[in-house]
């Protein structure tokens, strides 16, 4: 499993269209899960839009084991490339 999640890790950086912030989301969220497990930082504050909406989106994978969360990470970048097409190799 970890081969393969590394192997998607690597795939996701060499799409050939770079998906939209909602995708991009899933894609850090779910491999915020898998390598970290649930989220272990205080939530940024007021005036870190961005990282609020992170910290949410990671928060929303709570009690996902990171085992789940590698194999919907890799599931996501399999879809990703069928749609966003990747050419190029690892």
């Amino acid at each position: 499993m970890n081969e393969s999640f590394q192997r998607a890790v690597e795939e996701v950086k060499l799409l050939d269209q770079r998906p939209g912030y909602g995708v991009l989301a899933d894609v850090y969220t779910l491999y915020k899960q898998a390598t970290v497990g649930d989220v272990n930082i205080d939530r940024p504050g007021v005036f870190d839009v961005a990282g609020r909406g992170k910290w949410d989106a990671w928060n929303g994978k709570k009690g996902l084991s990171k085992e789940e969360a590698m194999v919907a990470y890799i599931k996501l970048v399999e879809e990703l490339k069928e749609k966003y097409g990747c050419t190029k190799t690892v």
